[in-house]
């Protein structure tokens, strides 16, 4: 690895919409996330993949759309004992070549750590990250090891804006800009004051990691990347394909290649995230990828595309897909009502003041409209005109084109990507874990290379003459094997190929797992 190599820095942020600053918002205190806008290059038109965070997070880190691998429902390994129909608790199996992107990173000798959150709808491989834990830090790295570093906070997720028992708002509710489908009372305006709270405090992690960069002196060979899972929590926000749900953050810093204080209008999805890094790295971009790295200068994307199913307790589909100008929506259960039974979702303060109002009958306009019975088959909405999406232009004739477009559009993305969209969770569950029992992955093996000669028998375990190099086998499709040198490092090593065994070596140990599957069985090779 080229010890000039660059360092990659992930800031991603919870539930949040740009209420930034540098994206015009009078009332956010956000100093630091501006001043890396200004010294880097904001990017106004980036969209997830999601309105939530897990099937978003399981398309960010695996470079492929969750529909297509299947992490498109919220969330697979949780339960709930209302509803004990549910297939749940599972991790998704994608197919067998799939792989946590930051494996191609670590077998190219880069530093990988991961601090905290993970939520990808499956337990993150051991092989995926030397670090992935709250201690995770590149600062952990070997002397000149170029790094990967991901590091989340939760200060702005939706539970945030719930009363807290000792609270001390600092954001004055009256200034606070409401959109138009949320009513505007002093209980509203409160939540939204607090959520303004979290993104300070949000901006503070973003200065102190900033901090570290220039104290460790590197400050000028490491490209920070500041995104978010999805938008905003709050209702028709969070959880949806409205942009309030799907629009966010995306500020990038790269010195003496980003201009500072730039904009650049081009459509990011957050799928094309895993490809932009690798391409950073100098690494070849796996073929199965389904984005598209935004800072190579080749053919923008046209559209972004996301989507919502089932989400906790309550099944839904739908699909959306936007240009620089038009979303359009497809909702494949027009019959449901937009409030489908979400009991985390029903403790937001601003949800229950939904209810009340909507039960009280003051309810006027959009917040009418989202409470209310039923919803369009189709949504399509000139977003430049009307950013908050209040004025359905599906069913008039002058936008028929337009309508035409969009509809091509999405059916040729869901032809290709949306493999698993509408098989049923119970069936697309049996076939990843037959009988309802989760797979696992299979022990690897050892082969041992001496003389010039390759064992032509697998080793389980035992002790052995000591070989000058050792292979590991796993017959499990698709396996990462990770492996140990005695005990003397708390990290596994990633296998990427032939293990010369130094003289002072006792023993080699060995795990091996594939993606949704349970790890395999350690097996331990000794040498004499």
């Amino acid at each position: 690895m080229n010890q000039k190599s660059l360092n990659i820095l992930w800031i991603s942020l919870e539930d949040t919409s740009p209420r930034f600053g540098c994206y015009g918002d009078a009332v956010a205190r956000t100093p630091h996330i501006d001043q890396l806008s200004r010294e880097g290059c904001r990017y106004p038109n980036t969209f997830a993949t999601a309105g939530v965070c897990a099937p978003s997070r399981c398309a960010v880190i695996t470079g492929m759309y969750s529909t297509y691998i299947g992490g498109q429902h919220m969330r697979t390994t949780h339960t709930n004992q209302d509803t004990p129909e549910l297939p749940t608790p599972y991790e998704i199996v994608p197919p067998s070549y799939v792989k946590v992107f930051s494996e191609y990173l670590r077998a190219q000798g880069y530093y990988c750590t991961n601090n905290l959150k993970t939520d990808y709808q499956f337990k993150p491989p051991v092989t995926a990250w030397d670090e992935c834990g709250p201690d995770g830090h590149w600062r952990n790295r070997g002397a000149n090891q170029p790094f990967f570093a991901v590091f989340n906070t939760t200060v702005t997720h939706e539970s945030k804006m719930w009363p807290q028992e000792t609270e001390e708002i600092k954001t004055n509710p009256d200034e606070v800009v409401l959109p138009p489908y949320l009513p505007d009372t002093p209980l509203v305006r409160k939540a939204i004051a607090r959520h303004y709270d979290n993104l300070s405090l949000a901006d503070d992690y973003v200065g102190t990691l900033l901090q570290q960069l220039e104290e460790d002196g590197l400050s000028e060979n490491t490209i920070v990347m500041l995104w978010s899972d999805h938008g905003e929590g709050l209702p028709r926000a969070k959880r949806w394909t409205y942009d309030a749900g799907i629009r966010v953050p995306l500020i990038v810093r790269w010195p003496g290649q980003i201009q500072p204080g730039t904009v650049n209008e081009r459509l990011v999805s957050l799928i094309d995230l895993a490809p932009t890094v690798l391409e950073l790295a100098n690494l070849q971009i796996p073929a199965h990828l389904q984005g598209k790295s935004f800072l190579h200068e080749g053919e923008e994307r046209g559209y972004i595309y996301a989507t919502r199913d089932r989400y906790d307790e309550s099944y839904d589909m739908v699909r959306a897909v936007r240009d620089k100008q038009y979303k359009y929506i497809r909702n494949y259960y027009p019959n449901q009502s937009y409030q489908l039974w979400i009991p985390f979702l029903n403790q937001h303060p601003i949800q229950r003041e939904l209810w009340r109002l909507h039960e009280e009958g003051k309810l006027e306009g959009l917040a009418a409209q989202f409470v209310g019975n039923g919803r369009p088959a189709e949504e399509l909405y000139d977003c430049e005109a009307d950013p908050y999406e209040q004025h359905n232009l599906a069913g008039k004739p002058e936008y028929s084109e337009v309508l035409r477009r969009m509809r091509e559009a999405l059916e040729q993305w869901r032809m290709k990507y949306d493999r698993l969209g509408e098989v049923p969770e119970t069936e697309m569950v049996a076939q990843m874990w037959p009988s309802g029992k989760q797979p696992q992955t299979a022990k690897p093996r050892f082969v041992t290379v001496d003389g010039g000669i390759c064992a032509s028998e697998l080793i389980e375990s035992g002790t052995v003459s000591r070989p000058a190099l050792v292979q590991i086998h796993c017959s499990t499709q698709g396996a990462s094997i990770a492996y140990k040198l005695d005990d003397n490092s708390p990290q596994w090593s990633l296998y990427t190929g032939a293990i010369r065994i130094p003289e002072d070596v006792v023993q080699l140990r060995a795990k091996a797992i594939r993606i949704g599957y349970q790890e395999s069985i350690e097996t331990v090779l000794a040498f004499e």
